[in-house]
């Protein structure tokens, strides 16, 4: 893990791709920007989980699907 001090205004490059603006430092508080290609998808920590969860149980669902109607 890379550990750097930033202050508001101030960034850091992922990549080539990627720029993660400090926004704002209030208190205990950090708003950050994150500049990405809309190929690479960026979500907070807790989504991301959420979103995995649900991805893995639809995963493990039974998969007899109806068949599609005829015409």
């Amino acid at each position: 893990m890379l550990i750097i001090t930033r202050r508001a205004g101030e960034k850091v490059m992922v990549g080539d791709d990627v720029v993660v603006h400090v926004m704002e430092i209030v208190g205990n508080t950090v708003r950050v920007g994150i500049e990405a290609p809309r190929s690479l998808p960026v979500y907070r920590e807790e989504i991301w989980h959420a979103v995995r969860e649900e991805n893995r149980a639809a995963a493990r669902a039974p998969g007899d699907l109806p068949s599609p109607a005829r015409r």
